[in-house]
């Protein structure tokens, strides 16, 4: 990321501080998918904080690093140490990280007082104990102890007011900043909220109506279009009266989907919700399948995909858009039968930004269907936090970020 990159939003970055001779401790999110061998299958969110690490190890810094990894219940447990990290981390910054069974006592002290500037040194999953989530001021302080400045990079913790993240800042009055990926995050998201060039599009999906209902009340003052897929879509064909067989329907979202079609008719959004679907007679990625109007699904069968009417109208408001930004698939995209619309949305949001849109891709499943397709690189940026990101659209205070400055907590009310 270029230093003037989020001059714009004023925010307090590692690019104004020299690291030489300092141990920095860094919150990082390297909170990864293992396979059953451990091997990490996902490495992106550990590429997103390499140029944050080499940018404190060329200083002349040392590295004292901490995450979590999943949420381990039985503490600790074996499947969720951060040694299985160790490997792919020391490929990625070419060097030999370090690794300490704990992130705080006696033998993790000596470790990071030993130190050398141009070292790094991995701590032990933070969630092995449980005051890292509740945000205990004693575990934080104690943490503090161990570096001479705090950075933070992990903006997919940043909604988590937990030791790590945020309580942890106050212990470092002078020396507390974003590192680069936190502050690419925060900028990316306001310039896309607040300078988006129109027509705006947001595309939604994802399985459920519930989990978006702030989202979408948010982008309805700044989006020009609205485009509804996935299982959410179900519930608003089921609000309008159509038939949708077994597919997934909140029914207790039926009228929410009602006053999301007519707050869309009042601002002037362009709402568009799928015409046919591709249904099938069970969950199966091998079931029987085929194409019907979505709001006349047979008994017995449930639509797993956006259907090709469907697909053709999305790529013609997608492909006329100056700004995207696409949170949820379209279908089932796990199951190669029902990915097709998921895959024609991505290749529509790449198309659109090969003529200069601007697109903006998050949340897990968006994420992973952009990183299958091996599209990444070609949409102008992909977001490393999923909740984090939903609420700071939302218009949320994220702790991590007030913790650091809080004249962008509220960037993009």
């Amino acid at each position: 990321m270029h230093p003037t990159t989020c001059k714009s939003i004023r925010m307090k970055t590692i690019d104004s501080y020299n690291f030489k001779n300092k141990k920095a401790l860094i919150r990082v999110d390297f909170n990864v998918p293992l396979d059953t061998q451990f091997n990490v299958t996902d490495d992106t969110r550990i590429k997103a904080a390499i140029p944050t690490l080499k940018k404190i190890l060329n200083d002349g810094g040392s590295l004292i690093i901490m995450s979590h990894l999943g949420r381990p219940k039985n503490l600790p447990e074996d499947k969720f140490s951060l040694k299985h990290i160790v490997a792919p981390l020391s490929k990625l910054l070419g060097i030999d990280v370090k690794f300490s069974t704990d992130c705080i006592g006696a033998a993790t002290k000596a470790l990071t007082s030993a130190l050398k500037p141009g070292e790094a040194l991995l701590l032990e999953n933070l969630r092995f104990h449980v005051e890292e989530t509740k945000g205990s001021e004693s575990f934080a302080k104690e943490l503090a102890s161990l570096g001479d400045v705090y950075v933070n990079d992990a903006f997919g913790t940043a909604h988590r007011a937990h030791a790590s993240t945020t309580i942890i800042a106050q212990f470092f009055p002078n020396d507390k900043m974003f590192g680069y990926c936190m502050a690419a995050e925060l900028h990316n998201i306001t310039n896309l909220l607040t300078k988006a060039k129109k027509p705006f599009t947001a595309i939604l999906g994802g399985a459920k109506v519930s989990g978006k209902i702030a989202l979408i009340e948010n982008l309805m003052d700044k989006v020009d279009n609205l485009i509804i897929g996935g299982g959410m879509c179900y519930t608003f064909i089921k609000a309008q009266g159509g038939k949708v067989g077994s597919s997934l329907v909140e029914t207790d979202r039926i009228e929410t989907a009602l006053n999301v079609i007519e707050s869309a008719k009042k601002k002037g959004v362009k709402l568009y919700i799928p015409t046919d679907t591709v249904i099938a007679d069970a969950f199966n990625n091998d079931a029987n399948k085929k194409v019907c109007a979505i709001h006349d699904i047979p008994d017995g069968w449930l639509g797993l995909d956006i259907g090709p009417e469907t697909e053709k109208e999305f790529t013609m408001v997608i492909e006329s858009s100056n700004a995207i930004l696409w949170n949820g698939p379209m279908g089932v995209f796990e199951m190669n039968n029902f990915e097709h619309g998921t895959k024609v949305v991505a290749d529509a949001i790449v198309s659109a930004t090969k003529k200069g849109a601007y697109s903006l891709v998050g949340g897990g499943d968006s994420v992973a269907a952009i990183n299958k397709y091996n599209l990444a690189d070609k949409v102008s940026y992909v977001s490393t936090g999923g909740g984090a990101m939903l609420e700071y659209i939302e218009g949320k205070v994220l702790p991590g970020v007030k913790a650091i400055q809080s004249d962008v907590e509220k960037i993009v009310k």
